[in-house]
């Protein structure tokens, strides 16, 4: 006789609808700003920061719609909810900041070969601006950043815009008082370089979620010594772990026992164990005597 356990706690995920609500209502104000002065000045520089500025609302409301998916509750054809759509968000935020480095790249090269008009006061002036606006916009995720990968492409969209627009500001000035013409490009490339990496970690772990990889900061094998570990336990076999979201993780896994423990303490103190020191929250757990005679053969794909 088999006993099967299932021990799910569902946990609300942080609330972050101010502060998506807040930073898109900034953005889109700071895109109206951009567009009202880039004709005035007849600035494609502003022009085109704002259309770049408009595809961070896009990520932004990509995210903020995720995140409001995410708690919807689970349905009989959904029975995991849609918690997974944070992991599609935020591989799209890393696609599309990808995206902005190909362009901030591409315009760079550009420069360096073709040298454009100095930025003027207004523009250095709405540069910084933006500079104060993307960074208080990105402060509102920032305790998230670590935590959940869908907030971190949000975190990461506005951190990028803040870069650029400093990057805006600081060459505007060393052009037009020290007559640097060079170090525009220059200094494109080098933020272009910044966010590429800080995306590459984003768009690395998302993919990783995406494909049901064990998510990064458990050890697939700490888990599995504690629970072959565990008295009366003769084998583990059948163990997966895999994010159910950018926040929640779930385990199976079948343990062979000498005998099955008298109640059901024994794995309630498996689960939480498990979300103490592994953040698994999701654990199912089949228990199979060690003469029962399933070891393994439920599943073609057995990993040992």
């Amino acid at each position: 006789m088999n006993r099967e356990v299932h021990h799910h706690h569902h946990h609300a995920p942080p609330d972050y609808n101010r502060a998506f609500a807040a930073a898109v209502i900034l953005n889109v104000g700071f895109v109206i700003v951009e567009v009202i002065f880039g004709i005035l000045s007849d600035s494609l520089a502003l022009l085109t920061d704002a259309g770049h500025n408009l595809s961070d609302v896009l990520g932004l409301l990509l995210a903020w719609g995720a995140a409001a998916l995410a708690k919807r509750k689970p349905s009989v054809r959904r029975t995991y909810g849609y918690s997974r759509a944070t992991i599609i968000a935020s591989l799209f935020s890393g696609l599309l900041l990808m995206g902005a480095v190909g362009a901030i790249g591409w315009e760079a090269m550009n420069r360096l070969f073709e040298p454009v008009q100095p930025a003027g006061k207004t523009i250095m002036i709405v540069a910084a601006v933006g500079v104060i606006i993307n960074t208080a916009t990105a402060l509102f995720f920032i305790s998230g950043k670590d935590h959940d990968l869908n907030i971190r492409g949000a975190f990461l969209h506005m951190a990028a815009d803040a870069a650029v627009s400093l990057g805006v500001v600081v060459s505007g000035a060393l052009i037009l008082y020290l007559g640097f013409n060079w170090i525009d490009p220059v200094i494109s490339l080098v933020i272009a370089a910044v966010i590429f990496l800080s995306t590459w970690g984003l768009l690395r772990d998302s993919l990783n979620l995406a494909v049901d990889a064990v998510p990064r900061g458990v050890d697939p094998e700490a888990v599995r010594s504690y629970l072959a570990s565990l008295p009366e336990v003769a084998a583990i076999h059948d163990l997966h772990i895999w994010p159910m979201s950018t926040t929640d993780t779930a385990l199976t896994a079948h343990m062979v026992m000498h005998s099955y423990p008298a109640g059901d303490e024994f794995l309630g103190e498996v689960s939480r164990v498990l979300a103490k020191r592994f953040s698994i929250k999701h654990p199912t757990i089949q228990l199979e005597r060690v003469d029962s005679g399933v070891f393994c053969h439920q599943s073609e794909n057995c990993a040992d």
